[in-house]
């Protein structure tokens, strides 16, 4: 494909399994920016031979650590995806002819993320359609949010596009390291926000957690994989509480140290 007049946006730690393939999938931009926060594998090598502009930054967040990469970007519209996703082929044709055919009003356009789960594509779960926005005017609004973060519009209209943006979770013990990342950072974000913790609220967020991915969403109908998701979307939650009590418990002082990953 032509390059097109795009700036695509990668946030990177030790994402040297996955970043090849991701810049693949968007080589179709002109430019492409990674913020890596101190790989100690070669993701930093892979994306330079790829023509990516690198750079090294202090971990500040999810939501901080995408702005940054957007505050570089050359290009008006950028898009942000994550080293384990990939643009299909018939998305990058849609989004090459949105850059250039975009209304004024409309600023922001979301994906449905498929999700791959050890190389199955899961809808259960929760997992589908998993709509969110990647394609936007950098002019228009902001990434906010230090764990979940979010593009926060701030003028226009989001379009919801049926296109996808493939996802790609690749083993359990990922998945994991995943679960206990998150259920960390998760903690630390309601300790400073002031949220009080409850012996209980481990037991009882983390089983509604497991019970609303496992049945209300139909995660049986995928085997052990969906029982794996489901448990582990359970156990974030359960360690989410458990880890802000913990906090508690040692007056603030075990205040778990910020990690870098890529979702």
């Amino acid at each position: 494909m032509k390059k097109i007049p795009l700036s695509v946006v990668i946030i990177t730690k030790n994402e040297a399994s996955n970043i090849g393939e991701c810049l693949k999938s968007v080589s179709f931009a002109e430019e492409i920016i990674v913020i890596d926060s101190g790989s100690t594998d070669n993701t930093v090598e892979i994306a330079k031979s790829y023509g990516a502009k690198v750079f090294i930054e202090e971990w500040k967040g999810f939501g901080a650590q995408k702005q940054s990469g957007v505050e570089k970007a050359t290009y008006r519209w950028v898009l942000s995806i994550d080293a384990d996703e990939r643009i299909p082929k018939d998305t990058a044709e849609i989004i090459s002819r949105l850059v250039f055919t975009s209304s004024s009003e409309i600023t922001a356009y979301s994906f449905c993320r498929k999700n791959f789960f050890r190389g199955r594509w899961i809808k259960g779960c929760g997992w589908w359609p998993d709509r969110v926005i990647r394609l936007f005017d950098k002019t228009a609004g902001r990434f906010e949010g230090k764990v979940h973060e979010k593009w926060i519009v701030k003028r226009g209209k989001v379009k919801a596009l049926t296109c996808v943006i493939e996802h790609y979770h690749k083993s359990f013990s990922k998945f994991l390291q995943k679960v206990n990342l998150y259920s960390t950072l998760s903690a630390i974000e309601l300790y400073q926000k002031g949220v009080t913790p409850a012996w209980w609220k481990p037991f009882v967020h983390g089983a509604w957690r497991f019970f609303y991915s496992y049945v209300l969403k139909k995660g049986f109908l995928y085997g052990l994989d969906g029982f794996v998701i489901s448990f582990c979307n359970g156990l974030g939650t359960f360690f989410k509480y458990a880890k802000l009590w913990e906090i508690y418990q040692t007056k603030g002082n075990l205040l778990f140290k910020d990690e870098s990953s890529s979702t």
